[in-house]
């Protein structure tokens, strides 16, 4: 009797979750094909992960409007997913909770300066989507130290961010070249920058675009010496949950459509005079023909709207990283020398 009625519970329990698993089926289907995708068109707002204390990247102004680089990427995002840039709720991260606000679903993307690294997107069930700044870690010294070179560096005290790979990176420099140093590990970015500024580091360390955004909007900037090494690579840019594969294509293709739109002259500005181009890829990347967007679970012009409201990439670079006084080098285009490719849209 006991073991009649086991297998029965277990068929019965058996049977629900088949049930519920099918419902779910057939909900998915009725969907997007994203969960992601599916939250954010219900909820009417992309929730983007961002530093929110970085100028060039992510920075209230006056008006608490978030401004920067990575808070354009978010709004690239919110464009092309619900057809408005400005559906966007930005969440300030730090370097130590930026990934589990993701992997919780407390964020719906990140980009908030993060290195892309094969320990990260191997165990922490994260991929990075697209790099938005290739950057590299850097150091900042007082001119007075007389320091030109970070192998002068020996036996110095460095302010760090902790839980960042800049930490890790000067570890593996120092270690291959012989070198001690001593870090001063501090979470706040305005406390590590007051801590360097009131000498209790001898060097700042951070992504070299950090640096130079910091110098620059200092009263003493030239005191300050930005040392000529970069020591490693950083691809800084976005970032979303393993798991939902068309939602990773959507981010990593709308990221693309901004580089093709600069790269054949497209802006927000002259985007509606090519409504006539005869150009295949031109016409798909603007919804003109072909079923683009339909294949990553969005509009067909979802392209149009991201550069119309938001620009292509060279507009949002120069509109928050050039205006720092920061030169775009390998983040040009690949056929002006940079690092920034597009695969065709097709």
């Amino acid at each position: 009797m006991l073991l009649s009625i086991l297998v029965r519970s277990v068929f019965m329990a058996g049977s629900m979750l088949a049930g519920a698993l099918l419902a779910a089926g057939a909900g998915h289907a009725q969907g997007s094909g994203s969960a992601t995708l599916d939250a954010i068109r219900a909820r009417g707002q992309l929730v983007c992960g961002v530093a929110g204390n970085v100028p060039g990247f992510a920075l209230p102004d006056s008006q608490g409007v978030m401004r920067g680089l990575d808070a354009d990427s978010c709004r690239n995002i919110a464009a092309a997913i619900l057809g408005d840039a400005n559906k966007v709720k930005f969440v300030p991260l730090t370097t130590t909770n930026r990934f589990t606000a993701l992997q919780s679903g407390e964020v719906d993307l990140l980009v908030r300066d993060t290195t892309w690294t094969l320990g990260r997107e191997a165990n922490l069930g994260l991929l990075f989507a697209g790099v938005n700044y290739y950057d590299g870690t850097a150091f900042l010294v007082k001119k007075a130290t007389g320091v030109k070179s970070v192998k002068e560096l020996d036996g110095a005290t460095i302010c760090v961010q902790p839980g960042t790979s800049t930490e890790l990176a000067i570890d593996d420099y120092f270690r291959v070249n012989g070198l001690k140093f001593t870090p001063i590990l501090i979470q706040d970015l305005s406390e590590i920058q007051g801590a360097f500024l009131s000498g209790r580091c001898d060097a700042y360390s951070t992504d070299g675009s950090q640096l130079a955004t910091f110098r620059a909007t200092q009263p003493s900037k030239n005191d300050l010496v930005l040392l000529p090494e970069t020591i490693s690579k950083e691809p800084l840019g976005y970032v979303v949950r393993k798991g939902d594969d068309k939602f990773f294509d959507l981010v990593r293709w709308t990221y693309f459509a901004t580089l093709i739109a600069e790269e054949n002259g497209i802006t927000s500005k002259n985007i509606d005079s090519f409504a006539a181009t005869k150009v295949p890829e031109l016409r798909r990347l603007l919804g003109l023909e072909g079923d683009m967007g339909k294949a990553l679970g969005v509009d067909n012009k979802f392209a149009y709207n991201v550069v119309k409201q938001v620009g292509n990439f060279g507009e949002t670079w120069d509109r928050n990283i050039t205006v720092i006084g920061v030169p775009r080098g390998i983040n040009a285009l690949w056929n002006k020398g940079g690092l920034q490719y597009a695969p065709p849209m097709r």
